[in-house]
């Protein structure tokens, strides 16, 4: 791997320090609300266009490559540090909320991109680890997922969404003509829901109620309300507040990247009522080089549904998966608008499904 490409993966850490410029530039410039939305507008108007002039990286690791660069524990130690990162980040901007005096405006934009860097450093990373097959990895995804209160994900996106992506029983999975606006609020009460469900599931087979202490979604939602309860306990009323509601924008804009990510995408049903088995060919995918560092490769989302556990680095780019136009950066804001995303994305669907190969 390239110096460039394996030093660029630091620039995730660029998300969270886009709170602390947002304060600084609002205290210097006397405008603290307007600041507010500064990550706002680097991360959905300036990155897309940096990503635009960065350009594409398609290239993979060459295979004699692949086994030295999976185990090498640099890319592990930048997921792990997302932790502490992530609850000194939620920590200060909470305080800095609690003490900046903004108005309506300023509170909106503050507590949008509080959940935005959430869904960054928060969720994006805790799904890579919680994908492997470390004790420590696993933890660390759910102490990541438990700061945002989306900790379910933990288990339906591993019981639930890779078995069932890209057919009716996958909530993470936007059907054609469904817009955003209609599946998001499926997504987050569908999800959650079959979380708690898969979990009673497994638990059933061991011969234990839900409640038992074995369920992990217990454990996690009872830090969940610790962390709450803290933030309330210190900051008051108004911190318990910001806790929730940055939970909600990071898991929203979580299931908006799933809406991208699987859009109109289908997995066929075989003659004996199965679907076909899950390949490259049932995400999209984007190979652009900014946006794919700032991620983790989360764009290369293709072979990540092929290979589940495959670690970031590691992943491959496959020209024959369908591709996206741009960026998530750009797509984000586009989906936000249904009438520009049918525009763009229709087409492009059209043309992926003429040319999908047979079962």
């Amino acid at each position: 791997m390239p110096r460039w490409k394996r030093y660029g993966f630091l620039l995730v850490f660029g998300v969270p320090a886009l709170l602390p410029l947002a304060a600084w530039s609002g205290t210097r410039s006397g405008h603290p609300d307007l600041m507010a939305w500064l990550p706002l507008l680097v991360l959905f108007v300036l990155l897309p266009l940096a990503d635009v002039l960065v350009g594409h990286d398609p290239h993979n690791p060459a295979p004699d490559e692949v086994p030295a660069l999976a185990h090498d524990p640099w890319f592990r130690a930048l997921t792990l540090l997302a932790v502490p990162v992530q609850y000194l980040t939620l920590a200060w901007a909470l305080q800095h909320w609690r003490q900046a005096g903004f108005s309506v405006a300023g509170d909106l934009g503050w507590l949008l991109s509080l959940g935005i860097v959430g869904g960054v450093m928060a969720i994006n990373v805790a799904h890579e680890l919680i994908h492997k097959d470390t004790r420590l990895e696993r933890i660390a995804g759910g102490l990541l997922l438990v700061s945002v209160g989306y900790h379910g994900f933990k288990v339906e996106h591993i019981r639930g969404h890779h078995v069932h992506v890209s057919t009716p029983q996958d909530a993470s999975s936007a059907r054609f003509g469904q817009s955003l606006w209609q599946f998001l609020p499926q997504a987050l009460t569908r999800n959650t829901a079959n979380a708690w469900r898969l979990e009673a599931q497994r638990l059933r087979r061991q011969g234990l109620p839900w409640w038992h202490w074995r369920n992990e979604l217990l454990a996690w939602s009872a830090l969940w309300l610790a962390l709450g309860a803290a933030c309330g306990l210190w900051l008051g009323w108004p911190g318990l507040i910001g806790f929730l509601l940055q939970g909600l924008i990071a898991a929203s804009a979580l299931e908006i990247i799933n809406y991208i990510e699987h859009y109109g995408l289908e997995r066929r049903r075989l003659p004996d009522g199965r679907y076909e088995r899950t390949t490259h060919l049932h995400s999209w995918n984007a190979d652009f080089a900014l946006t794919n560092l700032l991620l983790f490769h989360l764009q290369r989302h293709s072979d990540h549904h092929a290979h589940a556990s495959r670690r970031y680095q590691v992943l491959l780019h496959h020209p024959d998966s369908p591709q996206l136009p741009a960026g998530y950066a750009t797509m984000f804001v586009l989906a936000l608008v249904p009438p520009l995303w049918f525009r763009v994305m229709h087409p492009r669907l059209e043309r992926w499904r003429a040319q999908m190969p047979a079962p």
